[in-house]
């Protein structure tokens, strides 16, 4: 299917008491588009409790993309006539209740075959499926280009020669995304990796931020030096503190001279300053092979991270997601984390998973199995329910193994996150 959709304007920003007035005004009337609560409030175990999907054919205005993508994959022919609504790797709130900003990443799975994939976030509005009801459908508004018409990138970009500059997948790789409080948009890039600066429209206000020493092969200022990072294996995750003011990016993966290939390094950037404060946190993974995926403050100085294997289908055999406190750690260094979600096996007791969209979906109906490759999305959508997000990496498969991955967006009700050490 194909839809009709313009960019973004820029949204008021109010203050805290001016918004918190316009949504109690709201609440009456978002009751069908809220996040919906567990039928089963007695249980004391995580719960899927709501769940939608984005077809994965679903397009965009815009420019004939994945040109150089071989032909076809999984049901999709390439190029596509437009822009894919795919490839989701971060999600935040959005502009009301109900509305979530969900960020794409490179497109298509490499710099070489994503010059023509547009950088975008698309404002969703999931009307879940729940025991209660519910279509299961994602409705796409609006969007945010992410562009950089005040060049200031220090290298050469796809769209150089361009009033508006926009960016594009052989430009930046994006994979997570916060808000800070004045509305202005911190995404984590792999291919510096760097943290990027938007303003709430999209528009590139710095110039990249890196940490020194940490580069990796896709970096353009590379010069022929060595890359110390991994190829896609940049600042996957990253969370902003609840008060906004520090974020928290997360290396992917190992660095390449690290003896210890099950380290994350975990670094602090000061919002205020903007700059990196030289505070450096570890996170240790089960095995050196796992990834971190993303991760999302959920109050205090507790976080979530989502820690995955790079399996698909039926064999996706590992995504957890774990609570950490960003102030406690083992006596050898690494946060202490605690597993509160095994997105392998999510009790589905209200069998909302199904019936399957298509003949041949695995992993449906109790228990509920997260089976795309790239589980890349964590977000706190109120209390202690954590809305999970995949990103389908069109083309790729795992749900069923005879099409393209639809973009899955579950809520999952997990008792005691907030409250828990």
């Amino acid at each position: 299917m194909s839809t009709a959709l313009r960019p973004a304007r820029r949204w008021l920003l109010v203050t805290r008491p001016t918004l918190l007035l316009a949504i109690s005004a709201l609440v009456g009337s978002l009751a069908a588009t809220s996040p919906p609560s567990s039928a089963n409030t007695g249980s004391h175990e995580p719960t899927l409790v709501g769940r939608a999907v984005l077809d994965a054919d679903t397009l965009a205005d815009g420019p004939e993309s994945g040109a150089a993508v071989l032909p076809p994959f999984n049901g999709i022919v390439f190029p596509r006539p437009s822009q894919p609504v795919a490839g989701f790797s971060a999600i935040v709130d959005g502009r009301v209740p109900g509305e979530f900003l969900a960020m794409a990443d490179n497109g298509f799975g490499a710099k070489t075959n994503s010059q023509d994939f547009l950088i975008r976030a698309y404002f969703l509005r999931p009307d879940f499926k729940a025991a209660r009801g519910g279509s299961g459908k994602v409705q796409v508004g609006d969007f945010v280009s992410f562009r950089d018409p005040d060049h200031r990138l220090v290298f050469p970009i796809v769209n150089e020669s361009t009033s508006d500059r926009l960016l594009t997948g052989g430009d930046i790789d994006p994979e997570s995304l916060q808000r800070d409080h004045d509305g202005d948009l911190w995404v984590g890039d792999e291919f510096g990796p760097w943290i990027l600066h938007f303003d709430a429209t999209g528009r590139l206000l710095d110039p990249p931020y890196e940490v020194t020493g940490i580069k990796s092969p896709n970096n353009p200022t590379l010069a022929g030096a060595t890359a110390t990072q991994p190829n896609s294996r940049g600042f996957e995750a990253m969370a902003i503190s609840p008060n906004g003011k520090f974020l928290y990016a997360v290396l992917e993966g190992a660095t390449m001279a690290d003896p210890d290939q099950t380290r994350r390094n975990v670094y602090q950037f000061s919002v205020r300053r903007q700059e990196f404060t030289g505070r450096e946190l570890h996170y240790r993974t089960e095995v050196a092979a796992h990834l971190a995926a993303d991760m999302w403050a959920i109050g205090g100085h507790r976080a979530v991270l989502i820690e995955r294997d790079a399996g698909a289908g039926a064999a996706a055999l590992f995504r957890g997601i774990y609570r950490v406190d960003l102030r406690r750690t083992t006596a050898d260094g690494f946060l202490l984390k605690t597993r509160v979600v095994d997105l392998t096996a999510v009790p589905d007791p209200d069998l909302i998973s199904l019936p399957a969209l298509h003949g041949g979906d695995i992993g449906l109906g109790n228990p509920f199995s997260v089976t795309c490759e790239s589980v890349e999305a964590v977000h706190l959508v109120r209390g202690h329910q954590l809305l999970v997000g995949c990103d389908n990496n069109l083309p790729n498969k795992g749900r069923n193994p005879a099409r393209a991955d639809d973009s899955e967006f579950i809520l999952v009700d997990v008792p005691g996150l907030r409250s828990g050490r």
